[in-house]
Parts: C-alpha cells; sequence; structure tokens
C-alpha cells in the first residue's frame, strides 16, 4: 500500500510540525549534554533543564511532563515526548541515544530536514508566522553557503566553488585558503570538532574525507577505541568504520579496518565507493579546519553523489557541457558521443541536465535533483510542500542506499508528475535509452 503524505488544512498540520520541531530540537541538545561525560555536571543539569522547559513548552500545559520523566524518556523512543493528539511521523521509532550510550548522529539531519520542511511550508502557505519558522533560512548554514557561491554570478565560478566543499571538506588552511571561496562561504570552515578529536589528532572518513567521530569504550580489562563517520551510511555501508588500540599518551592510534561491508551490486554498483581503500591516518588538529555539520551534510555529502554521476556519465563518453541544451556541434562532439552533461545548471536551479542525442536530431533531456534525506517522510513532506520540485527538475533522485523511500515517495512525485530513482537506476535508464552499457 503506498503511503500518501497529505496537508489536508493549513493551520493544523503546520501546528503539529512545528511542535515536532519543537521536541526534536530539545530533546537533541538534551540527549547530547545527558551522553556527553566531558562537560560540567552543572553545565549539563543546566542544559538539561532548559531543554525540559522547551519540551513542557511544546507539549502545552494539558500534557505535564515531569523531570525525572523526561530523563527516563531521553534513552527511549523519541516520538514518546510528544503530547497526545500529536502524529509522531517522521519521528516513530527513532532513539535520541543509541545502543552504546551515545548520542544519536541521525537527529541532527533530522532536526535539519525538519527545518528545511517547514520552510517550505511557509513558503508555501504564506501564511506561517511562528517564529520558529520565520527564522529558518538563517539558521540554515547550506543556505547561506550555496546563495554565497551564487554570488559570483557565473557557471563556472560556482560548479568551481561547490565542487570544492565536496572535494575539500576538511584540509589545512593553506588549502582551505587556496580554494579562494568567497567569504560568506569560507566562515564555515572552522577548527576540527571535539567529537572528532583524539588528543590532538583526528582521522578523515575515507568517502567524505570530513573528520570522523572518536569514541573511547571500557571494558574490564581495556580501553579500546572507535573511529566512524559521522554519516551513518559511509561507517555501516561504506567501510569507514574502524577500531583502535588506545596508545601510549602522546602518540597517535592505529586504526584497524573492521570486515568490509557487503558490496553494491548491479547498477548499484558503478557509483559505490571502495571499501577495501586505504586506512586513514592520523593528522594534527593544529592547522587544519572543517566545514561546518550542515554544510558537510547537505552540501558535501550530496554533492559528493552529483559528482560521481557526472563524473560516470563522462566516462561512457557524454560531453561536458557548460549550459543545458548545447549542440553536438557546438560542443565539438564527434560521431560516438551519445549526449551531453551539466553540472549544476542555471547556479544549481537543479543538480544535473543530461541529453541524448537520438536518430533524426531528436533528443532526450534527463533534469535531475539528487535529494539525500535520512528521513523519507520528510523529503515526501517537502516535495508537497514545494509543489513538486522547486527547481524544476523532473526526477527525484535519491543514494543506492536510499532504494527503501521508493514506494513513499513515488505516490507523492505521482501528483506532481515527478520520476523517481535510485542513482544507480538512472544511470542505467540514460544510458539505455543513448544505447550504451552502464554497469
Amino acid at each position: 500500500m503506498v503511503l500518501r503524505v497529505k496537508f489536508t488544512s493549513t493551520a493544523e498540520p503546520i501546528s503539529h510540525h512545528v511542535i515536532r520541531q519543537m521536541v526534536m530540537r530539545a530533546a537533541t541538545v538534551a540527549a547530547q549534554a545527558f551522553t556527553d561525560a566531558e562537560q560540567a555536571p552543572e553545565d549539563r543539569l543546566c542544559t538539561l533543564m532548559d531543554s525540559h522547559g522547551e519540551v513542557l513548552a511544546a507539549r502545552g500545559p494539558g500534557h505535564p511532563l515531569p523531570f525525572e520523566f523526561f530523563l527516563a524518556r531521553l534513552s527511549g523512543d523519541l516520538a514518546d515526548l510528544l503530547p497526545d493528539g500529536v502524529s509522531p511521523e517522521e519521528m516513530t521509532g527513532v532513539h535520541l541515544i543509541n545502543d552504546d550510550g551515545l548520542f544519536e548522529e541521525d537527529l541532527f539531519d533530522l532536526d535539519q530536514e525538519q527545518r528545511e520542511v517547514a520552510w517550505a511550508v511557509q513558503k508555501a502557505t504564506r501564511d506561517g508566522r511562528s517564529t520558529s519558522i520565520a527564522e529558518i533560512e538563517q539558521e540554515m548554514d547550506q543556505v547561506t553557503v550555496n546563495s554565497g557561491l551564487r554570488k559570483r554570478g557565473t557557471q563556472e565560478a560556482y560548479v568551481k566553488g561547490r565542487s570544492n566543499l565536496s572535494r575539500f571538506p576538511a584540509g589545512t588552511e593553506a588549502v582551505i585558503r587556496r580554494l579562494n571561496l568567497p567569504s560568506v562561504v569560507g566562515q564555515f570552515y572552522r577548527p576540527i570538532s571535539f567529537a572528532a578529536l583524539y588528543e590532538q589528532w583526528w582521522f578523515a572518513c575515507p568517502v567524505c574525507r570530513w573528520p570522523m567521530r572518536i569514541t573511547r569504550h571500557r571494558s574490564r580489562k581495556s580501553v579500546n577505541g572507535r573511529a566512524q563517520c559521522f554519516y551513518r551510511p559511509h561507517a555501516k555501508l561504506m567501510g569507514a568504520s574502524y577500531t583502535f588500540k588506545v596508545p601510549v599518551a602522546g602518540r597517535p592510534p592505529t586504526l584497524i579496518p573492521g570486515a568490509p561491508p557487503p558490496a553494491f551490486t548491479g547498477a548499484a554498483s558503478v557509483l559505490a565507493p571502495n571499501p577495501r581503500g586505504a586506512v586513514p591516518q592520523p593528522m594534527p588538529a593544529s592547522g587544519h579546519l572543517a566545514l561546518a555539520r550542515g554544510p558537510w551534510r547537505y552540501t558535501t555529502v550530496p554533492g559528493l553523489l552529483e559528482i560521481a554521476l557526472y563524473d560516470a556519465l563522462l566516462a561512457r563518453s557524454f560531453a561536458a557541457a557548460p549550459e543545458p541544451g548545447m549542440s553536438p556541434t557546438a560542443l565539438g562532439a564527434d560521431a560516438d558521443c551519445p549526449g551531453s552533461v551539466t553540472l549544476w545548471p542555471y547556479l544549481d536551479t537543479y543538480d544535473l541536465h543530461v541529453d541524448v542525442w537520438l536518430s533524426g536530431g531528436q533528443t532526450k533531456s534527463f533534469l535531475l535533483d539528487i535529494k539525500d534525506f535520512t528521513s523519507e517522510m520528510l523529503l515526501a513532506k517537502k516535495i508537497q510542500a514545494d509543489g513538486g520540485d522547486n527547481g524544476g527538475a523532473e526526477w527525484i533522485v535519491v543514494p543506492d542506499h536510499r532504494e527503501a523511500s521508493l514506494p513513499l515517495l513515488r505516490g507523492v512525485c505521482e501528483e506532481f508528475g515527478l520520476n523517481v530513482a535510485t542513482a544507480g537506476e538512472i544511470g542505467q535508464t540514460i544510458c539505455r535509452t543513448a544505447g550504451i552499457r552502464w554497469a
């Protein structure tokens, strides 16, 4: 059965969305403080009490929640913090603290995605006046980043800047400076976060090159460490997860890779990273910078897939077009060239524009927008609030590891004439149209 996500009225769904957003934000802060053993106890207690107050405000006077019950529910299902009558939707089954007793990093993604939906709803209805919604745009760092890149005005400058954010999410101060990014973008490169440090050392994820999270685990006999990418699919599905033995003081740890994850097969294998790549080496925190979490998660991570799809089509003889719709003659394409591909056309109105040149001078175009939401429910809501794709794309494309979201998204996108596919599937569809092999 296909689940359809509907806004049946204006005020009620917005109200419930804001309640979920308030609870999510407060619970995220509380769970992080609750599990942060490095923070002073009095500071942790202050944060927990403030977060408790935010949850009480969201629940309303008719739904009290004593402080001790609030603390107990931080280790359970996030939806238990909502008041009766508010549908949990994307918060169903989400846990604030994982089985290792650590803060669940996916909550950052859900919080960001909730804000994107609220922003889209506000624009669609034009009468949402909640303070938390009105401030969404300025809160979302990646929106500021993309706006800053567009200010240079040319397609070439935008593609170069956006590519650099995906290829260099972290690096030495000298390397970041040479990227020559606009100052409004460069401000999001900051010192390596404490959560990614082992003493003065950090390790780059082999997939996205962003600093990995470092944790220590104490048993009766020893203390061992773990390094994992903050982005769960990189850690769980692409090999960015390592253990290490705690070294002597002043020495960096040596990462030990786990068993490689199952390989992607079929159409998905073309864009999959190598899970047996080189083991990350320690790098000093001094003199290094990394993107803030928002731009990394919603610019760097999806950008890697967008670039990978673009590069894969170039490797199959598609021509690189600086703008969509250019003819084979204008591009100097030879007879074996099946078409052209443009990355982030019209200053990122959507993500890829692919033209397949057919016989008789005909052209089949694919306008792609790649979406990587942790919550398929929130992505479906955003598509509905936008009335389809707000950039004019005709295909919504999700990473291959989010294939399970396709039934829900197809049910929603059908209403707006949008097609839905995984990245591997769309690559295969484009290549079949062109009469060439994908995998």
